[in-house]
């Protein structure tokens, strides 16, 4: 039986498609990306000339507001699916979750159980891709993982030659790309900040971004997320001797939270725990995962050695300082837990010192101020940004956006990484150089753009837009089911059970509803038993009977009520 509250829709079948014809007299390269336009999150990127596809990252994003019971988002890659002879390279920029947390859904989707094209990446980036494989069952050993430094040469298929080249970012082993085809060079910056004195020593190269500059760059495709912001980004060894001063100062325990995958800025609180004489412990599963692989192939460095929660609970409070998730609110992370006083093993208590060494995702502010109040309430002390300079962004900000146009002078730029405010703000400031692109195009997620030596224009469509992850699920939520959601969540749910049988029986539930009282629900079973009678008398269908229930109680309780639940009516023969 249909839900009467569902509408059903028609929907048309797709044709498979793949992009537009090269046509128009010129070749062309083919530009489509599936995520990362217009959002934060969701990072993947087609490039096609002729009959050749590669691909570049593979990430996912993390639910908004409104979307009950969805743990991830990734994207739709039907266009992949259908093109999946052309590929001929998978490339990853580096190991954030918005540019390979997609892949184990990903690769499955497109390839099946093993890849027949190599996938490459840095040492870090396939070590956290095959960990996060290996969680999802699949055999890292089938998907032809490829290794390369941040600064190698890649060739793919018979078009593409790729020269990756170290970008200072969040996180070790990043590369942004110069992309070489027959009709010109493409820039890819990839996520990056110039920080000049890295915690690793690890400086950007730019002296790839000037080369192909000098060459000439036809297209550079650039990371937006900061375009807003005047200045410079602070480097992440300011915020490492903030860390420094703060941790050493802290009376008690110290506790410290930020991006699992942010070694560098674990590596920085190591070091001022060991610096001060403090147990460093873990807790939180992505943070420990991450570490222990960072640890396994020497980007995370500590003289004695990692604790438990149990090994440090007996040290005297100056000597124990504890590495936990929860930067960002999640309502099961370690720090969310140790705020509302429900974790198993630890409490905070009046003199802990709580470093909030992150910033909230856009989203997540009011889910970080809950946390932080209530580690307040709890009597400590509570150090997050701007008022502690303990968090630095990883990406450029105004004036290293502008030494990269500077060093590439492109002829066409699209800003990509940000949602649609920074991609504007990064053309107004593309705009203002002393040597403007001449074509700048604001991107969005299943665009085909048409890049020639002469022009950059947007000339079709694929699908795209988002598959939600919900449990063991993949895209069996829809809009409809998550609309249904939200209508339960803010108006309630009524079920009315009809027994048709010779002695008619109706029951009435509710849940989230009003406070219902007998006479509410009385007049409900008296209208809906009273529907399920004429409806026996009549000899009607089941599905008749269902609707004669539901109309007339969704009228009544709406003018009864003010509100509108949602209304489940079961009918049953007997």
């Amino acid at each position: 039986m249909e839900n009467p509250e569902r509408k059903p829709r028609r929907r048309r079948r797709r044709r498979p498609q793949e992009a537009l014809p090269q046509g128009g007299g010129q070749e062309a390269v083919e530009i489509i990306p599936l995520g990362g336009m217009g959002e934060i999150g969701k990072n993947i990127t087609a490039f096609r000339y002729r009959d050749e596809i590669f691909v570049l990252d593979g990430g996912l994003a993390f639910p908004e507001e409104g979307m009950p019971g969805v743990d991830l988002l990734i994207p739709r890659v039907d266009y992949l699916i259908e093109n999946r002879q052309k590929i001929k390279a998978w490339v990853l920029t580096h190991g954030h979750e918005d540019h390979i947390g997609g892949l184990p859904f990903l690769l499955p989707m497109v390839f099946g159980k093993e890849s027949p094209v190599p996938i490459y990446g840095a040492r870090l980036t396939l070590g956290l891709l095959r960990g996060k494989l290996e969680e999802f069952g699949l055999r890292p050993g089938a998907f032809n993982l490829k290794e390369v430094s941040p600064d190698d040469r890649i060739q793919v298929g018979r078009y593409f030659t790729l020269d990756l080249f170290r970008m200072t970012h969040s996180i070790p082993d990043n590369s942004g790309v110069v992309i070489r085809t027959p009709i010109g060079t493409i820039v890819h910056t990839g996520d990056f900040k110039l920080d000049a004195t890295p915690i690793d020593g690890k400086v950007s190269h730019l002296a790839k971004v000037a080369q192909a500059g000098a060459e000439g760059v036809l297209l550079l495709i650039a990371d937006a997320t900061n375009a807003e912001r005047p200045g410079y980004t602070p480097s992440e060894m300011e915020i490492a001797k903030e860390l420094d001063r703060v941790i050493g100062r802290a009376p008690g325990r110290v506790f410290v939270t930020t991006f699992a995958s942010h070694i560098h800025r674990i590596q920085s609180v190591i070091w001022a725990a060991e610096k001060y004489g403090r147990k460093v412990a873990m807790e939180g599963r992505s943070m420990l995962k991450f570490s222990r692989i960072a640890l396994e192939l020497g980007y995370l460095k500590v003289k004695d050695r990692l604790y438990t929660l149990e090994e440090v609970a007996d040290l005297p409070d100056h000597q124990v300082l504890i590495l936990a998730t929860g930067s960002q609110g999640q309502p099961m992370s370690v720090l969310h837990r140790l705020a509302f006083e429900g974790h198993a093993k630890m409490a905070i208590k009046p003199g802990d010192t709580v470093i909030l060494s992150s910033s909230p995702i856009p989203g997540n502010e009011e889910a970080v101020n809950r946390v932080i109040n209530r580690l307040y309430a709890l009597g400590a002390y509570v150090l997050y940004p701007p008022t502690y300079k303990v968090h630095a962004s990883g990406h450029a900000s105004q004036e290293e956006l502008k030494l990269i146009l500077n060093l590439t002078t492109p002829k066409f730029f699209l800003p990509w990484h940000g949602e649609v405010r920074h991609q504007v703000n990064f053309k107004w400031l593309a705009e203002s150089m002393s040597r403007p692109p001449e074509k700048t195009l604001i991107g969005e997620n299943g665009a085909v753009y048409r890049l020639t030596r002469e022009t950059f224009e947007k000339v079709g469509e694929v699908p795209h837009g988002a598959l939600y992850v919900d449990g063991l699920g993949v895209g069996d939520i829809t809009e409809e089911i998550l609309a249904d959601r939200r209508h339960m969540a803010e108006e309630g749910l009524v079920v009315i059970t009809a027994l048709a049988d010779e002695e008619p029986v109706v029951e009435v539930v509710s849940r989230g509803f009003v406070k219902a009282g007998e006479k509410l629900l009385g007049e409900v079973r008296r209208m809906a038993l009273e529907a399920l009678l004429a409806g026996m008398r009549e000899k009607k269908p089941l599905e008749r009977i269902r609707d004669d229930i539901y109309y007339p109680v969704k009228k009544f309780l709406k003018k009864a009520t003010g509100r509108d639940p949602m209304i489940l009516p079961v009918v049953i023969e007997g």
